[in-house]
This record gives C-alpha cells, sequence and structure tokens, in this order.
C-alpha cells in the first residue's frame, strides 16, 4: 500500500514553512490583545501534549500575549474538538488536533460536530512516526522475524492500542494486512496502559508513538522492530523503516496541526498561521521537536485545508476496511 500522499505534502510544507508569509495581517493592537487558549483534546504528559506545549511556549514568545495549554481529554480529541468548534470565533480559542481529527467522521455514528464545517485550519505543525514495538519475551529481534514469527502462530497475537479507531490501532490493522498476518486487538485507554500491558506481556506487540516509545526501547524495556515513516528517524536512526525492509513506500504517522472555531476572521487565522510557521522554524523549537522524534511541518491555511480533505478521504477507506466504528 503506497502513501507518497505523506511525504509529498512534507515536502511542500517544509519549503513552504521557509517562506516568510506575505499575507495581509491584522496589527498588534487588534490580535492578541489577551491570552490565546490553546485546547489540546489529550492528557497532559502525552506524545501530543508534549510537542503542543513546546509551540504555545514559542508562540508565547512571539506574540507578546500568553499561549495558555489546556487539556480537554476523551473520546479520542472529540471532546476537545467540539469545545473548540462551539467557542466564539474571536480567535482567542484554537484547537491543537491530531490525525484522530480525520478519523472521527468515519469512526463515530453520531459526532457532535463537523471536524470541516465547524472548525477552520490553521496550519499543520508536525508528523510523529510509530514505531512496531514487540515484548521482550516475543523471540523475534526484527521485524521480517516478527512477519514469519506470527505466521507461524496464526490467530495466537494480540497488540495492544491507545484505542479502538485510533492511529496507533489503524496503523497495526494496515502493517498486518499488509503482512497478511492475523492478530486480535485490545483497545486501551491512553497510550500510557498500552505500553504497560505490552510490557507486562497481556499483549506481544503495539505500534505506538516514536516520542511515547523510544525511551522504553532504549531502556530495554521493549523491543523496536520498525518505524513507519518513509525515512529512519533522527531519534532511533539504528531502527530500521518498515519501508526498506518488508513493505516498499509505507509510510505512516500520527500528524498534528491547529484549527480554529469557524466564522474566525481569515486575518486571524492568517496571521496565526505565520507566527505558528515562523515558530517550527526557531531552532530551539526544532531541536526540542527533533529530540521527540517528530518531523516538522507547517503550512498555509489553505494547504491544510486540502491535507485534511485528503486524509478524510484516505482514513475512511481504512476504517471501512478495519470494520471499526464507534458510538
Amino acid at each position: 500500500m503506497k502513501h507518497s500522499k505523506t511525504i509529498t505534502f512534507i515536502a511542500m510544507t517544509l519549503q513552504m514553512a521557509v517562506v516568510a508569509p506575505s499575507l495581509a495581517q491584522p496589527s498588534k493592537a487588534e490580535w492578541p490583545n489577551r491570552a490565546v487558549t490553546l485546547v489540546i483534546p489529550f492528557p497532559p504528559g502525552g506524545p501530543t501534549d508534549l510537542i503542543a506545549r513546546v509551540l504555545a511556549k514559542q508562540l508565547t514568545a512571539q506574540l507578546g500575549q500568553s499561549v495558555v495549554v489546556e487539556n480537554k481529554a476523551g473520546a479520542n480529541g472529540n471532546i476537545g474538538g467540539q469545545a473548540v468548534a462551539n467557542a466564539k470565533p474571536d480567535g482567542y480559542t484554537a484547537l491543537y488536533n491530531t490525525s484522530s481529527l480525520a478519523l472521527s467522521p468515519s469512526l463515530y455514528k453520531n459526532l457532535n460536530y463537523s471536524p470541516t464545517k465547524d472548525l477552520t485550519p490553521v496550519s499543520s505543525t508536525a508528523i510523529v512516526p510509530l514505531m512496531l514495538l514487540v515484548n521482550n519475551n516475543v523471540p523475534v529481534n526484527t521485524i521480517q522475524e516478527f512477519v514469519a514469527y506470527a505466521k507461524q502462530n496464526p490467530g495466537k497475537l494480540s497488540y495492544s492500542s491507545a484505542g479502538n479507531g485510533n492511529i496507533t490501532h489503524l496503523a497495526a490493522f494496515l502493517l498486518l494486512q499488509a503482512m497478511g498476518v492475523e492478530a486480535t486487538h485490545v483497545p486501551y485507554k491512553g497510550s500510557a496502559p498500552a505500553m504497560v500491558d505490552l510490557m507486562g506481556g497481556q499483549v506481544q506487540f503495539s505500534t505506538n508513538t516514536i516520542n511515547d516509545s523510544m525511551l522504553l526501547v532504549r531502556d530495554k524495556r521493549l523491543k523496536g522492530l520498525a518505524v513507519t515513516s518513509a525515512k529512519r528517524s533522527s531519534a532511533m536512526p539504528d531502527v530500521p523503516t518498515v519501508s526498506e525492509t518488508i513493505l516498499k513506500d509505507f509510510d505512516m504517522g500520527a500528524w498534528q496541526g491547529v484549527m480554529m472555531p469557524a466564522g474566525t476572521d481569515p486575518m486571524i487565522v492568517n496571521s496565526f498561521s505565520a507566527e505558528i510557521r515562523k515558530a517550527l522554524q526557531n531552532p530551539a523549537v526544532l531541536k526540542q521537536l527533533d529530540d521527540q522524534g517528530a518531523q516538522v511541518l507547517g503550512s498555509t491555511p489553505e494547504q491544510y485545508a486540502q491535507y485534511l480533505a485528503s486524509e478524510i478521504k484516505r482514513f475512511a477507506e481504512v476504517v471501512k476496511a478495519a470494520g471499526v466504528t464507534v458510538e
């Protein structure tokens, strides 16, 4: 299965991030003249929260007003997403979203807001590769050995994820589908309990974001067999990619971005987008994100809208193939 669109988007947005925006912007007297709330729809200390706080700190320095982080976790990001969708579109509330935003329209039968109609794209921020992890007691050390082992034990292996329909679930599903392997999915309420049970041997493998997994691999509490990005991660350079080992052109990650309520003044949206792209090129921010294994993106609102639309379509096909629905 090819995922070249992600590669193209990353290359395009990295180029755009370097170009100084020439869009008309509101004056500092107009926006912002007070704190901006950045809603993170996941718990504090998680992989999304870690990256969002780095960005919020830099944006605070650039804007001269506080960018205050507020965690509103639950329902695979939809509680926070709905809160921002219902917020006043005055430029003082934003959503730090993940790829779960593109999954929700296909996953949830009764979604109380529309990610495309009730929110407006501002900018992509980063993409975090996933890593295929196995419990130390599983007798494999490479992804090739894992495929062979799984085929020798059909239906006997189980894998954890951060939730039913989460990117960590669907990435594993796509890998298994491509490998021609069957395993039992065990969803958890977040990546932390999923990793605890993986280390404890209740499940045998998982795909989890690299920034949430690399310390466990370095400390030899888990074995990291492959990363899902097109290129090796600078944070884990010794871990090969899925693409270079068993499945050419496989490329998947947990991407992130910023949205605002629909109806927000386009001048504010464009100004905030420009500030985000500027922040993402700050050397300190680049280093901190690189240390987490994240690859910097950054895009115009129009580019992010196009990417979001393509990802919603893409994941609709994956969700359908996986047969997953959430009430």
